[in-house]
């Protein structure tokens, strides 16, 4: 799948496409498929991933994370890099914090591509606009410009947030909140740019 931080190139093929698309499901479902294998192993205190011995589970676990990072839209770099910091995660402390990890490491992924799209190439909102409005004007290039920069700004929230109840918060809360709350501020993220670029539109009409 072509990454975000691509420009024009060949359309990807429906394969591609699909593998994409799963690498973003995983990445949308990660938080409940760890809470759904370390709940199952905390009956078993030989499995626990806080234990001396870690289930081979979850070891599985973190290899099909490193997989799917794979399979994310990013630069192959990066994707690369993610997949390393996952495995070292979970090598050099415990193995579920590795796992809860996961979505700090694609929230600072996802703040580099779109930070790093600012100054570099054509900022990420823009690109997307562009897709519906080619010849987009220069009000609308502003515009975008600084709605990039309020993504990057949710992405360090996010990421913060994140990393703060991956270390300290329980395995129920960690779930809650990087597998609902955090998509629900994304969601109404995405409806108050999309009411303020209307009301703008109007403004302007």
């Amino acid at each position: 799948m072509t990454s975000l931080s691509s420009g024009r190139g060949r359309r990807p093929s429906l394969p591609r496409l699909l593998l994409g698309g799963l690498g973003v499901v995983a990445a949308v479902c990660w938080p409940l498929l760890v809470y759904a294998l370390l709940s199952r192993l905390t009956a078993d205190p030989a499995g626990d991933a806080t234990s001396g011995h870690v289930s081979p589970w979850v070891w599985a676990l973190i290899a099909l994370g490193a997989l799917l990072i794979q399979r994310l839209p990013l630069p192959w770099l990066l994707r690369l890099t993610l997949a390393a910091l996952l495995i070292a995660i979970s090598l050099l402390s415990e193995a579920e914090l590795g796992l809860r990890a996961y979505p700090v490491l694609v929230n600072l992924a996802m703040l580099s591509v779109f930070a790093t799209s600012l100054w570099r190439g054509m900022p990420v909102i823009e690109r997307l606009a562009r897709l519906q409005e080619p010849d987009l004007p220069a009000a609308g290039v502003r515009y975008t410009r600084k709605v990039t920069r309020v993504w990057c700004g949710f992405f360090v929230f996010n990421a913060s947030v994140a990393a703060t109840t991956a270390l300290y918060a329980d395995l129920a809360t960690w779930t809650l909140y990087n597998g609902l709350v955090s998509y629900v501020l994304m969601g109404l993220l995405f409806c108050g740019e999309w009411l303020v670029r209307r009301r703008l539109r109007r403004a302007d009409g």
